[in-house]
């Protein structure tokens, strides 16, 4: 018998084309038969919020960073050629042309897969998100759990 392969990826960044390429990884491992772990972290947790706004009961701080933060996968920036919001709309033009699937698609597919989403609640605290602003059916944990998943993985990667 052949043990799982296994994939694990921190989502750091908050920036559309690089959540992309994790979540692409992501189900393309799946297709190889890897159990794959996504442990998202700071601005990499803009990629699980909900799109539609949340009333939940939190701090000024807590506040703030909600209203600076993009809501939901669709809204967030290019790392490179943002200028101004127009930079996502013409990649995603692009990508429509081509039949790529974009990140909200990619997001969903992974849940389909069971890729494994972790929302990290040390950031969580920090930024002030709460359960209720992200996406359903995803894990909710801190360093240990990702770790735990990492040092049995046979790929892991940082982005």
């Amino acid at each position: 018998m052949t043990e799982k392969k296994k994939t694990t990826i921190v989502l750091f960044s908050g920036d559309y084309d690089k959540a992309m390429a994790a979540y692409i990884i992501a189900n393309g491992a799946t297709a190889y038969d890897h159990e794959v772990t996504i442990f998202h972290t700071f601005w990499g947790l803009n990629a699980l919020r909900k799109d539609a706004l949340v009333s939940v009961k939190k701090g000024f701080m807590e506040k703030m960073f909600g209203k600076m933060m993009p809501r939901g996968a669709d809204k967030m920036e290019l790392s490179k050629m943002n200028y101004l919001g127009m930079g996502p709309k013409l990649i995603k033009n692009v990508m429509k042309k081509h039949n790529a699937m974009p990140l909200p698609q990619l997001v969903e597919m992974a849940q389909e897969q069971d890729v494994k989403l972790i929302a990290c609640t040390m950031t969580m605290d920090l930024l002030g998100l709460q359960k209720e602003e992200l996406l359903n059916g995803i894990d909710y944990a801190g360093v240990a759990a990702y770790i735990g998943d990492a040092e049995e993985g046979n790929i892991n990667l940082f982005i």
